[in-house]
């Protein structure tokens, strides 16, 4: 299998003649052994988009077998400027290489641009500091979103720079570690002490059709409910002489939105602060002392920080593992619980 390489234009050409142990395969299924920089849903679109030749003629069916002998050029034009503007920020970088970033989010920075948050966000804060080092996903000049987390969560996040990051993680991510490396590790304060110091919360999630920003449990995997799973373990009751709340240690086997809130509201331990699934706890506060309301109320948002994030590189197969302390608000409302 021959290859040769070169820049048109800024376009990047890419040439293969495949050699006799070729058998006749999809166009598609060649290019991703071939061009393994790019996943297989981009090189579809760029088959699709007329890139892609074959003994010098246009193809643009993906499903298209060839063989042996074939000579296959595949062009890659620059990716295209995101539609959100880069905004420099000030961010807490943990690690990064030309693959991927990894940042310690603070509390109330929204991840990505939505309606309501069209700037200030992480996104365009990265857009920003990567800079060059963005070498497009899907084509675009953006940094890849493989997990999220939300406004008012901290804690540890991994962006993808390129298409075989992105690729890369979001297979692991959608693996949720069943049979991959992936490590996910939260911190939260919840009302109460559940009665099992180790458990699992098993049930289904979905889009309340009665509030729209909220999420509910649903009574099974339905066409609009989506199976989730969290495994908890309670590391602290707090105080210890009479607890009314605990520190608990949640891990993820599935990612879904709002999923370690809403888990634990629904077996009756609601995170502290959370406004939207512990409302109806507000009276516990009164059960604690002027102090810790005061630390309640300097927190302003749900006590969940996202402490360890362990994955293996995309491109060395290295794994990594990183942990984040607790933020100041957070740590002060655990010193103040534990009297």
């Amino acid at each position: 299998m021959l290859k040769n390489e070169d820049a048109v234009d800024e376009t990047t050409r890419q040439e293969w003649t495949l050699d006799d142990a070729m058998a006749a395969e999809r166009l598609d299924r060649v290019l991703a052994r071939l061009a393994s920089d790019f996943s297989r849903s981009r090189l579809q679109a760029l088959i699709r988009e007329g890139q892609v030749t074959v003994d010098g003629a246009p193809v643009l069916d993906p499903g298209r077998k060839v063989g042996a002998g074939a000579r296959i050029t595949l062009q890659v034009p620059p990716p295209v400027a995101a539609e959100p503007q880069g905004e420099t920020m000030d961010l807490a970088i943990v690690y990064e290489d030309d693959d991927l970033i990894v940042i310690d989010k603070p509390a109330g920075l929204v991840v990505h641009p939505a309606a309501g948050h069209e700037s200030g966000t992480l996104v365009n804060a990265l857009i920003a500091h990567c800079g060059a080092s963005l070498s497009g996903i899907g084509g675009v000049k953006r940094p890849g979103i493989v997990h999220r987390l939300d406004k008012d969560t901290s804690g540890l996040l991994v962006v993808a720079k390129n298409d075989l990051a992105h690729q890369g993680l979001a297979e692991q991510f959608a693996d949720h570690g069943r049979t991959g490396p992936l490590e996910r590790l939260y911190l939260a304060l919840v009302w109460g002490v559940p009665e099992r110091r180790r458990g699992t919360v098993e049930a289904a999630l979905a889009r309340s059709q009665h509030n729209r920003e909220k999420i509910a449990i649903v009574s099974d995997e339905s066409e609009r409910g989506r199976y989730a799973i969290t495994h908890y373990e309670v590391l602290e009751p707090l105080p210890q002489a009479a607890p009314v709340a605990a520190l608990v240690q949640c891990e993820l086997e599935t990612g879904r939105t709002h999923q370690i809130r809403v888990h634990m509201a629904h077996i009756g331990h609601p995170l502290l602060g959370d406004s939207v699934y512990g409302s109806g706890f507000k009276t516990k506060a009164n059960r604690l002392l002027p102090a810790q309301q005061e630390a309640l109320k300097a927190l302003d948002r749900q006590a969940l920080h996202a402490a360890v994030l362990g994955f293996e590189h995309p491109r060395t197969g290295k794994f990594l593992r990183f942990e984040s302390s607790i933020p100041a608000d957070f740590a002060g409302l655990l010193e103040s619980l534990r009297g």
